[in-house]
């Protein structure tokens, strides 16, 4: 019997929970919807076992706590078919379309040949809805924790999370698609061949041809009062009660009404009435019923009833799902062309299951497709493949690396060229700097439209004194040495390159020429070994870095590169090379013999040779550093791939 006082008593713990592991996860980087798992988790039989589940979460309160967690769920996916936006995928169609089946087709695949071999111990002899359900739930995203992991990185304004996002909304539609199918198929055979499943199409059709224009009507409502009233919401929630009373009917799933009647609300002109919607239901169903849902969702995981075999159950599950995740959407990124780097980043952003796996996962324990054992492992795989994307993500693609791709975006948001950007240390005196600015501008003029920063910092003079002559003595100091960098920078541009010069005093020129550096969101830095604060500058640089040594000003003849880690030095001894019309000799045999011909073929003089001649221009991986190298270049952890066919024709 339903007892009210215990009702409220549940509400509060279970709210008090929610927000207090949520708060948690949030501390530890991660998303609040782990931490409220957890606290189901931890609320249910796992922990306490049957004492606080008879007193506090028996069968009595169990309905009463999933009615109102299910109404939290309608809003959620309303929630999620409003904010559905289709403007993410214009321009990045072809890219995010290939992205999406890779992720959805593999894992899908993986996870019904892993559903087969259980299927005789978890189908309950439902085998053809517990594979197609397995294989659905492994190949889902969750997309709202994938916008909060962007978001929360400011990465939605860079071109891998607008990707990210694009693919992610595509797999949601695939997803939700394919469970639709799934629990339809089982509500059919659960319903001994009922027809009202058969409605499901006809009705997507209905609510798209008829109940679209219908609901466009609110528009010109809505901007005669000015604001969302009590009228105008109550046909709003009518509506998305109607539609998921009407799919839950017909043995679909009630999310599938509440998610549709979302996404065919108006777009055009509504942004106004959407924003106000959403304040309205966002608070309720975040705030207080889709904490409860999750919370409630755990109470269903009861660990202790897990076997040694289980742990096997459990790593084949979590095989499947992450090894599926990152291969397919890594080969569908790179068959259009993305980066290595970022292909790998896009699937450990598209790994994020969550909230999404969730809500897929209470639909097949309601169904009965899943079974309590199996959906406890399932939602174990959800938490862990979510709380591994923030860690493994820094792993692909560091902080540096988004540091800088928001960078870009920023330069791109205000309408400012994006230049290559090439910033040069000049260290002692600038009259001195002719050669390393001549450096700079060879690296620089391979990109167009491409610009040098020169940078200089001044340290103050020794015992220097607080009267008017030492102040005229600085400035006249300052004068001079401004004089001799604007000489530099006027160099820098008669070779088609643009210049800006930085100078000033420090007193602890060490410790500011990093973050000055750092500041002008370099492609490229080039430094002398000897300038002041070398190492933190290479350390701490977001981009390549080009160490120029001593002797690399008076070196002549041909330029030679050792082919080490990766292509940057290539790179570099290939810009600097056609930059002052040298050849190119590629030392080592192997991949070097390969890059040299591969070069030829496209027009440079290249060849590949044992060792360099004496009088060669040495460049060098810093992690190679021999003996008689001018340049050594570092680059990022295992940067992208040079195109060198995309390199070369600016300059042959």
């Amino acid at each position: 019997m339903l007892r009210v006082d215990v009702l409220l008593l549940d509400l509060v713990i279970v709210l008090a929970a929610a927000k207090l592991f949520g708060w948690l996860a949030r501390r530890l980087g991660q998303p609040p919807v782990i931490g409220e798992i957890v606290a189901g988790i931890l609320l249910g039989p796992t922990l306490f076992g049957q004492w606080i589940g008879d007193d506090l979460f028996g069968p009595d309160m169990r309905p009463a706590l999933t009615a109102l967690a299910d109404v939290g769920l309608i809003l959620f996916m309303f929630v999620v078919g409003l904010e559905l936006d289709q403007k993410l995928v214009r321009g990045k169609g072809k890219v995010a379309a290939s992205v999406a089946l890779g992720s959805t087709s593999v894992p899908f695949a993986l996870g019904a040949v892993l559903a087969l071999t259980l299927a005789a111990d978890h189908a309950n002899g439902k085998t053809l809805p517990f594979v197609l359900f397995m294989g659905a739930a492994m190949s889902a995203t969750a997309f709202p924790v994938l916008a909060r992991i962007l978001t929360d990185r400011e990465m939605q304004r860079t071109t891998l999370g607008g990707l990210a996002l694009a693919s992610a909304a595509v797999i949601d539609v695939l997803a939700w698609t394919a469970l639709a199918v799934v629990v339809g198929i089982a509500g059919a055979e659960a319903a001994s061949g009922q027809w009202q499943v058969l409605l499901a199409v006809p009705y997507a059709a209905v609510m798209f041809l008829v109940v679209r224009p219908l609901l466009a009507r609110l528009v010109p409502a809505f901007e005669r009062a000015g604001r969302l009233t009590p009228g105008l919401l109550s046909l709003v929630l009518l509506g998305l009660i109607g539609s998921a009373w009407a799919t839950e009917w017909m043995h679909v799933h009630f999310i599938f009404g509440a998610f549709l009647f979302g996404a065919v609300m108006p777009r055009e002109g509504a942004e106004h009435l959407n924003h106000q919607i959403l304040e309205r239901l966002e608070q309720l169903a975040v705030l207080l019923l889709l904490p409860m849902f999750f919370v409630v969702s755990g109470l269903s995981v009861n660990l202790r009833t897990l076997t040694v075999g289980s742990l096997g159950v459990l790593a084949g599950i979590l095989a499947v799902a992450i090894g599926g995740k990152l291969i397919g959407s890594y080969l569908g990124a790179r068959l259009q062309r993305v980066p290595s780097r970022q292909a790998a980043a896009l699937a450990t952003l598209l790994n994020t299951r969550g909230l999404t796996e969730i809500v897929i996962l209470s639909v097949g324990l309601q169904k009965g497709v899943l079974d309590g054992e199996l959906y406890s492992l399932m939602v174990l795989m959800a938490l862990l493949t979510t709380a591994m994307t923030g860690p493994l993500l820094r792993r692909v693609y560091p902080d540096r690396r988004i540091a800088r791709d928001i960078a870009e975006a920023e330069r791109a948001a205000l309408g400012v060229t994006a230049a290559y950007r090439v910033v040069t240390v000049i260290p002692g005196h600038p009259a001195d700097a002719g050669p390393l600015a001549e450096l700079a501008a060879d690296l620089a003029s391979a990109k167009a439209p491409a610009e040098v920063v020169l940078i200089h910092l001044q340290p103050y003079p020794q015992g220097r004194q607080k009267v008017t002559t030492g102040l005229f003595t600085e400035l006249a100091d300052m004068t001079e040495t401004l004089g001799a960098l604007e000489a530099l920078a006027a160099g820098v541009r008669r070779r088609g390159v643009e210049a800006r010069v930085v100078s000033r005093f420090s007193a602890d020129p060490a410790g500011e020429l990093p973050a000055l550096a750092a500041s002008a969101r370099p492609d490229l830095v080039v430094v002398p070994r000897e300038a002041p604060g070398y190492e933190r500058i290479v350390a701490e640089a977001t981009c390549r870095t080009v160490t120029v040594l001593p002797e690399a000003y008076a070196a002549g003849g041909p330029v030679a590169v050792h082919h080490g880690p990766g292509d940057a030095a290539a790179h570099v001894a290939l810009q600097f090379a056609l930059a002052r019309s040298r050849p190119l000799l590629v030392l080592g045999r192997g991949k070097g013999t390969s890059l040299a011909q591969r070069l030829a073929r496209l027009g440079v003089d290249a060849a590949s040779a044992a060792e360099a001649p004496p009088e060669a221009f040495v460049v060098a991986h810093e992690s190679v550093a021999p003996p008689g190298a001018h340049l050594l270049v570092r680059a990022e952890q295992d940067a992208d791939p040079v195109d060198w066919s995309a390199v070369v024709p600016a300059k042959v």
